[in-house]
């Protein structure tokens, strides 16, 4: 047994030199550092930009974006351990994954699980290029926390499905070109009349209205289903089944938002650049420095639990921690995006033009941002409930 785990441990260290050496090869200098969000957010930035067009080009031809998927869905065929130190080496050049979005972290591998061989090679290739993007239909006015309260209707006309309501909070709708949607084809039932369906956003009775948020983006839309139809074969898993699939997609979900991001930079250069330093070079403010280190030891913390919980993973899939996860990373970047502001002072309020620099402007749109995070993917209520439940074993 020790034999094969020195192999395997020397197996993982020549894939980690391969790794290096070819994002060393192929990451353009010019985005290290950039987020990547910047791009995967917004298709004129992403065009715009022939650093980024090489970039993403480079990694879906090796099928390194989706490291882990098999190389007929557009992936590498690699193990876990594998596409691991890929992103781990990504996060030591600055660079991130330019083909990240809702389709790889979430219908992706749930896809995999889920849909027939036919919806997988329909669609998974299109995600690995990220030439398809894809928004989730989950949310509504009247259904937002308590998700299985949804109305949208979802009626058998024999030959297809015809689908009418409105969901909202849906990321990125006004760009996608598909969405995952959580539609109702049984009004008798509550979790049990639920079922998971995918629909063309270019279909006719379909429209996507931006809603501006504090921060200034809008990234999130209402979308409007006005008698749609759509094809029979569009239904993953069976009739009424959507809940079961709703429930794996959200581990994965949150699993997403707890993983280590790629842009986040340290904040004490900042920290004397705007607060200054005191005879001894520390941070001229023993508060800020106090609080400051506690923000790192919190994050080395988060860290060390991701990659224990990463180890104890038998099936190397998503589990009941990241709940926990989600929860404790919000906290960070909460804190962290407070912090950064403190430190600019009036510097941290700019919102547009001079005399505030773009990392200032940056930092204002980041913190006001940041409030999203308490409650997108499951509110912190929502997810300290399945820690509470299946991690602690409390009552329910």
């Amino acid at each position: 047994m020790r034999a094969m785990v020195e192999s395997a441990a020397i197996e993982d260290q020549d894939f980690r030199l391969e790794a290096r050496a070819w994002l060393a090869a192929h990451f353009p200098p010019a985005l290290a550092n950039v987020p990547g969000l910047l791009f995967q957010g917004s298709r004129a930035a992403a065009d715009a930009n022939p650093d980024y067009q090489l970039w993403r080009a480079a990694m879906t031809g090796k099928g390194w974006g989706v490291p882990n998927w098999a190389s007929r869905y557009g992936g590498a065929g690699l193990t876990m351990a594998q596409g691991k130190i890929i992103g781990e080496e990504l996060t030591a050049i600055g660079g991130f994954n330019p083909i990240r979005s809702y389709g790889t972290m979430m219908l992706g591998p749930t896809l995999l699980e889920y849909g027939n061989e036919a919806q997988k090679l329909e669609h998974l290739p299109f995600i690995a290029s990220h030439e398809r993007r894809w928004c989730q239909g989950f949310s509504e006015p009247g259904a937002g926390s308590d998700l299985a309260s949804l109305t949208t209707r979802c009626t058998d006309m024999g030959d297809h499905w015809l689908v009418s309501g409105q969901k909202i909070w849906t990321s990125g709708a006004d760009e996608a070109d598909w969405c995952f949607a959580l539609v109702r084809t049984d009004t008798s039932r509550k979790h049990g009349g639920i079922s998971f369906l995918l629909i063309d956003m270019a279909s006719e009775g379909i429209e996507a209205r931006p809603i501006v948020l504090i921060s200034g983006s809008t990234h999130f839309c209402e979308v409007f289903f006005n008698d749609v139809k759509v094809p029979k074969g569009n239904l993953v898993g069976e009739v009424n089944q959507g809940w079961t699939i709703a429930k794996r997609l959200l581990q994965f979900e949150r699993n997403s938002l707890s993983e280590v991001k790629a842009d986040i930079t340290p904040l004490a250069p900042l920290a004397h650049d705007y607060v200054g330093t005191d005879a001894l070079g520390r941070i001229d403010s023993p508060d800020l420095r106090a609080r400051m280190v506690r923000n790192a030891m919190r994050h080395e913390a988060y860290l060390a639990t991701v990659r224990r919980i990463a180890q104890e993973a038998k099936n190397g899939g998503p589990s009941n921690g990241v709940s926990t996860l989600k929860n404790l990373w919000s906290g960070i970047i909460q804190e962290r995006s407070e912090l950064l502001v403190e430190m600019m002072g009036a510097n941290g309020l700019g919102w547009a033009g001079e005399p505030y620099s773009d990392a200032e402007r940056e930092a204002t749109h980041a913190w006001l941002h940041s409030k999203a995070f308490s409650i997108y993917g499951g509110s912190y209520e929502v997810q300290n409930n399945i820690t509470a439940k299946h991690t602690l074993g409390l009552p329910g």
